[in-house]
């Protein structure tokens, strides 16, 4: 029986790459987005990852069509940037209402079918960003950091029922995410120019980053083990870095963290 797999945010960057890859290994893939693009072998549902009724209406076509979902994949997401002290507070909510309150809501919308079956497996979209906070960045690793948080807890919760629960953390990747940041140099003149400065090193790593394709290799990597690790950050030197931040005195850590994205 061909295994059915959701996806959100997979209308481009590592959420497409995951969704063909996830298709050509033989998954019915449903990628739910605001996105009109589409894709070969993808199917693609019109849903807002903030609209809980747009997700249940969703899910409701899924299990018309196809009677089970096996594989949830949380990818929505996007990045702000600017000094905590200048950041409207609207805006930081915006960010966590989509990166950890839609997976949340994506979660809730397909948790009764996944208990129901007593099968299933959720893999939450996290970032180094999580263990390693940016300064600069401050909302967007809380976010994740609240990903990974919430990824523990729902793993206990309900492994009774036969459903895995992990947190892929991916580091700088080549994508259109850099440029879809919403950016504020607000204050840059107090800070003496670190914002822009401490930004413009974050996406000279990001675009000498991975590509897309290995993150999403590493995702459905995820996707097709029967006991995932809880936490995985994808590649050697990231991995060597979560480890490094774990080992370091937290005061140690921090600095090193911020000689590089605080001068």
């Amino acid at each position: 029986m061909k295994q059915v797999a959701v996806i959100t945010g997979g209308s481009s960057g590592i959420g497409l790459e995951t969704a063909k890859l996830l298709a050509q290994q033989g998954y019915a893939v449903y990628e739910l987005s605001r996105s009109q693009r589409r894709h070969p072998d993808i199917f693609h549902i019109s849903a807002d990852v903030t609209k809980e009724d747009t997700l249940q209406a969703a899910a409701q076509i899924i299990l018309d069509r196809e009677g089970q979902v096996d594989l949830v994949v949380n990818n929505a997401g996007f990045g702000i940037s600017g000094a905590i002290e200048f950041t409207d507070t609207a805006e930081a909510i915006r960010q966590f209402d989509v990166n950890f309150f839609g997976m949340a809501r994506v979660n809730r919308i397909f948790l009764p079918i996944l208990r129901r079956q007593r099968r299933g497996k959720i893999i939450n979209i996290s970032s180094v960003a999580s263990p390693v906070a940016i300064p600069f960045q401050a909302y967007y690793s809380a976010a994740k950091a609240a990903i990974d948080s919430y990824t523990l807890a729902l793993a206990n919760e309900v492994r009774p029922y036969g459903i895995t629960v992990c947190a892929v953390r991916p580091g700088d990747i080549r994508t259109g995410f850099t440029a879809a940041r919403s950016k504020s140099a607000a204050g840059d003149d107090e800070y003496h120019g670190r914002i822009s400065r401490s930004v413009a090193v974050m996406e000279r790593d990001e675009q000498n980053g991975m590509t897309p394709q290995q993150a999403a290799k590493a995702i459905c990597k995820a996707a097709n083990k029967s006991h995932p690790k809880p936490l995985a950050s994808i590649g050697f030197s990231y991995q060597a870095v979560c480890l490094l931040v774990k080992l370091l005195p937290c005061r140690l850590a921090n600095w090193i963290v911020g000689k590089i994205y605080a001068k």
